[in-house]
């Protein structure tokens, strides 16, 4: 059964949490929705052991340390959540996190299902967890090998590791097909908005509250219904 959005406090932050499978786009959408609420969310940056990759940038996409830098910080006890994903360590640091909340921001993200889990089992009445799922496994391939960031083991490493993390989408409350990128958009957007705002709409608040709403609810009977059929095969 899927779970129902708490509604949040005014006074405190949303945990929105956004897990999938490599090559899914977690990334892609979580991105847009930071680009649209500027000042009221912000990204998580995670600490990791792995290469920093063309492009990226330390501080904003990654806190990129070494080993012994990321096992301190572990045994100091700085991480809300860290763990191995493909041979590489990812943390996600603590304080940032309490801080945003108590001034009532919202903080976003991109994470495993371990990390997801781990995160709002700590921050339950805090947390909104949305999984996006790939149009299908032949699809996620093709962007995994498409994006050519990953050498060819570890491409088949992420795709034979896929199905066992598509099996925990009953943990998330909200499901996402990421087969249209506007319209994946436009279901993570609505889930984000209803939950900071409520389903009803408001004079206060200049978003059709009810229309994005109808736009969410029903998308997941065919997601839940896709993600049923992506486990099984």
């Amino acid at each position: 059964m899927m779970m129902s959005a708490v509604p949040n406090p005014s006074d405190r932050g949303v945990l929105v949490i956004v897990s999938s499978p490599s090559g899914a786009g977690k990334t892609t959408l979580t991105r847009r929705l930071l680009d649209e609420f500027k000042g009221q969310l912000e990204f998580s940056v995670s600490y990791t052991t792995r290469p920093q990759r063309m492009g990226e940038t330390h501080g904003k996409d990654y806190w990129f340390v070494s080993i012994e830098k990321f096992d301190e910080m572990a045994k100091a006890g700085d991480f809300a959540e860290h763990a191995f994903v493909f041979s590489n360590r990812y943390g996600t640091a603590r304080a940032p996190i309490d801080e945003a909340l108590g001034a009532g921001r919202d903080v976003v993200f991109d994470v495993d299902w371990q990390g997801g889990r781990s995160l709002s089992e700590q921050w339950p009445e805090d947390s909104l967890k949305v999984f996006i799922l790939p149009p299908s496994m032949d699809k996620l391939e093709q962007r995994l090998r498409q994006r050519a960031t990953d050498a060819p083991e570890v491409i088949e490493r992420r795709l034979r590791k896929a199905k066992e993390e598509l099996a925990h989408y009953p943990e998330y409350q909200f499901l996402i097909v990421n087969d249209d990128l506007d319209r994946a958009y436009a279901v993570l957007r609505g889930a984000y908005l209803t939950r900071r705002y409520g389903k009803v709409d408001r004079a206060d608040v200049p978003y059709p509250l009810a229309d994005l709403w109808a736009v969410v609810e029903g998308h997941q009977s065919e997601a839940r219904a896709h993600a049923s059929r992506l486990v099984e095969r």
